[in-house]
């Protein structure tokens, strides 16, 4: 499932960088670290890998 906006797409890689611990978890803010909690790696790489060109800043709703 691929990321809806920006900042969903930033707080996942953030996420995913804690999970494979590139970066300490207690770094994590908000969203990304809620999402390092609850998803797999692999449904955390499939929001960080979506591209941002056409995606807007935040989710409507």
């Amino acid at each position: 499932m691929p990321a809806k906006s920006k900042a969903q797409q930033k707080a996942a890689g953030a996420a995913l960088a804690a999970k494979r611990g590139d970066m300490p978890k207690s770094k994590l803010k908000g969203a990304s670290k809620e999402m390092e909690e609850s998803m797999s790696e692999a449904e955390l790489e499939d929001f960080a890998e979506t591209r941002r060109k056409n995606l807007p800043d935040e989710k409507n709703g």
